[in-house]
């Protein structure tokens, strides 16, 4: 494969076939390159698109070079401080806060809507006891198209806005569903005097036999989980739910998808990830080590949780999450000698020059999985965790694709095979 150099003159006229700019609200412009075959005869090379903007979209803005990270124009500091999951959610799928009248009704809809079908549940036993719980999430939630596709037109707005609602609504149940199978555990159903964050952990902790009693202090962790990852911008898992959907698909069978995508350990399997190296670390003692190691190019060993593909300064999410672990388990009398070596590990490499000149920050995932452990969820509910939040991010993309009119997706390649050739047998 040859490559030779275009220079390409960019106006904001088009009249000379030159590739207009648009401008967003926040954030750089974007060449529009819709035009650039047709017009030019080329295609746009960018592999993994780190310079495409595959859309537009009003929903959240991430500005990684100032770690700044928005819903709907709200700072997520501010959203994890004094809202909460339900209310962020409504603020996604609206684009507004709801007023207490809508927020009464989103509750209600909700609880209109978690219980699962009992023959949905009959699905569980035809997974293995020790089947991963995203496998069994991206089975279940691809199968609810099979029980509501007739009864729904994804051309009718109320009817997408019902399908959006009952996947927030159902999420929980399904993911508790998954650990309690897991375990051999009757499953709980939902209970409508609890709010969301409470109701996931009852249905994942309780007992048939005995009242569960929700501990306030974890509901509130718990919650400001589901809003500090119900939405990032065009990650892997939202792509992948957006391309689904642009085919028409079922809105079940597109969150399906971007399960599957959430699933993978550079994705929403980071903080498990983070978990073993910190166990794999051992003590505070061990750090300096741990660091040579993760300079070393002829070493496997990786510092997980340290930089991300969008920040290249402090994820604004990762003080929220360090501060509710500290406080979780000062609320539990617990001394997790993983999060002494995360604080330390983290104060060493952000004094270090080889992590200062890459740029590489604690992430969200780097204290999230201490948290979730301390609250007593197996580390293969990490990533489960984070698909009940970020369902509310993938159905307001789901909603906002569909009053968009630019069809299907099709991305193009730069073929590197071989040319043209015949078909002959061999003598």
């Amino acid at each position: 494969m040859t490559t030779k150099y275009v220079n390409a003159v960019i106006s904001e006229a088009n009249n000379d076939g030159s590739l207009p700019v648009l401008e967003g609200a926040l954030g750089p412009s974007a060449v529009d390159i819709q035009s650039l075959y047709s017009r030019h005869g080329l295609l746009a090379f960018d592999p993994g698109f780190r310079s495409t903007a595959s859309c537009k979209s009003a929903i959240t803005f991430v500005d990684g070079d100032k770690g700044i990270l928005l819903y709907r124009g709200y700072p997520i500091e501010e959203l994890a401080e004094h809202s909460d999951f339900i209310e962020v959610a409504y603020l996604l799928m609206n684009g507004e806060l709801p007023t207490v009248l809508q927020r009464a009704q989103l509750d209600l809809a909700i609880g209109s809507h978690n219980l699962l079908h009992e023959q949905v549940l009959s699905f569980y036993r035809g997974f293995r006891r020790d089947a991963h719980p995203m496998a069994v999430m991206v089975g279940v939630v691809g199968a609810l198209s099979a029980f509501y596709h007739d009864v729904m037109n994804i051309r009718d707005a109320n009817d997408r806005y019902t399908a959006a609602i009952r996947l927030i609504a159902k999420m929980p149940m399904l993911a508790a569903a998954s650990y309690t199978y897991s375990i051999g555990r009757p499953m709980r159903y939902p209970n409508n005097k609890v709010d969301y964050p409470s109701n996931f952990l009852q249905m994942m902790f309780g007992s048939p036999v005995q009242e569960y009693v929700v501990d306030p202090v974890l509901a509130r962790a718990l919650d400001v989980i589901f809003t500090l990852h119900a939405d990032h911008e065009q990650n892997a898992s939202t792509s992948t739910v957006r391309l689904a959907a642009s085919s028409g698909a079922n809105p079940f069978a597109c969150i399906a998808a971007g399960i599957a995508s959430l699933w993978g350990p550079a994705h929403g399997g980071a903080n498990e990830a983070v978990l073993k190296m910190l166990m794999e670390i051992d003590s505070v003692e061990n750090i300096a080590k741990a660091i040579a190691r993760a300079k070393d190019k002829n070493d496997s060993f990786r510092l997980m949780g340290f930089g991300h593909r969008i920040y290249k300064n402090f994820d604004p999410r990762s003080r929220v999450i360090q501060t509710q672990a500290k406080k979780v388990l000062a609320h539990l009398g617990k001394d997790d000698p993983l999060l002494d070596i995360a604080m330390r590990l983290e104060e060493i490499a952000l004094k270090d020059e080889y992590f200062i000149e890459r740029k590489l920050y604690p992430n969200v995932d780097f204290y999230s999985g201490i948290l979730l452990r301390a609250m007593g969820f197996p580390m293969n509910m990490f990533t489960a965790v984070f698909a009940v939040a970020r369902t509310a991010g993938w159905v307001s993309h789901w909603l906002e694709l569909q009053g968009e009119s630019h069809g299907i997706d099709r991305p193009r390649q730069l073929y590197v095979g071989p040319t043209l050739r015949h078909y002959s047998k061999n003598k």
